[in-house]
């Protein structure tokens, strides 16, 4: 089977509802392009905020069902394209998560995924915001396929990889905000952007899958003074052999289309099979947090 997928690399400006406009815009731009299935990167809506601990910032997350998901079902339903669409949930008073909705064709949402992996680095203050994923991991029945939805952190995971094509996912999206800290650029920064390409193609070729990783662009700074991130875009498509088939630029918004082909991921299952010649029977240690004997 045949389709096009899309990604849609944005900025993030300081409006939410500037960047919903905007993230609307580009999916349909994208189904104009012929795009049957469009993801939108990580936390779309608003600025990164999480470079910062700051209560108030809990004032952009929203319910699902909510207005955010309400706009984008409708243009789902307009387009008749399947949308991945990654929020701010608020589940409860005090009780958040990273999430990311499935909307399918008719404008109804058909699945759920919460960020498994939550991260505490540098500007990358997430465990203050977010509580881990309760949902496990998961694929999404659409009109061409299984899919499944990780979420950034989750990325540098085989673990999650698997577990998703496990589930039955032939192509696995990542929505992601990811860049560079400024005073680090200049040394790591090449590093940093090749490993993050590496480790997701890793994910396509351990497991016969297409991937596809949407991230955001631009320098977004929370305050003055603050050193700020610069996302590095880059956004990507990788076959299930690794290969890049489609990448963004780093420094400007793009709404990438891809046709895809999943026979080729039974051609490339039946040459390489990973899944066949896995020993199940050997991998108890792997839920344990470390085995040292």
């Amino acid at each position: 089977m045949k389709f096009k997928i899309a990604l849609i690399q944005m900025a993030a400006s300081e409006d939410p509802s500037a960047n919903l406009k905007k993230a609307v815009e580009k999916i349909r731009e994208a189904a104009e392009a012929g795009a049957n299935i469009i993801c939108l990167p990580e936390l779309f809506k608003s600025r990164y905020f999480c470079q910062q601990e700051n209560p108030s910032n809990f004032d952009l997350s929203e319910t699902i069902p909510g207005p955010s998901t309400e706009a984008l079902c409708k243009t789902a339903a307009a387009e008749k394209i399947t949308l991945i669409a990654p929020l701010f949930e608020k589940r409860a008073p005090g009780l958040y998560h990273n999430t990311s909705v499935v909307i399918g064709r008719d404008g109804a949402i058909i699945d759920t995924y919460r960020k498994m992996h939550i991260p505490d680095d540098p500007l990358y203050h997430e465990k203050y915001y977010f509580s881990p994923g309760d949902l496990g991991f998961k694929s999404t029945k659409t009109p061409f396929g299984k899919i499944g939805v990780l979420i950034c952190w989750d990325q540098w995971y085989p673990e999650a990889a698997r577990l998703t094509v496990l589930k039955g996912a032939n192509v696995i999206f990542y929505p992601t905000a990811i860049g560079w800290h400024p005073a680090e650029k200049e040394t790591h920064g090449a590093a940093q952007l090749d490993a993050w390409r590496t480790i997701q193609r890793g994910h396509a070729i351990a497991n016969g899958v297409f991937v596809a990783a949407v991230n955001r662009t631009g320098r977004e700074v929370p305050a003055p003074g603050a050193p700020g991130l610069e996302f590095w875009g880059s956004s990507f498509v990788s076959d299930p052999f690794g290969v890049v088939l489609a990448s963004a630029s780093a420094d400007r918004e793009q709404v990438l289309v891809q046709e895809i082909d999943l026979a080729l991921v039974e051609e490339t299952r039946r040459n390489w099979p990973f899944l066949r010649d896995r020993r199940i029977d050997a991998f108890a240690d792997i839920t344990k947090r470390f085995s040292e004997e």
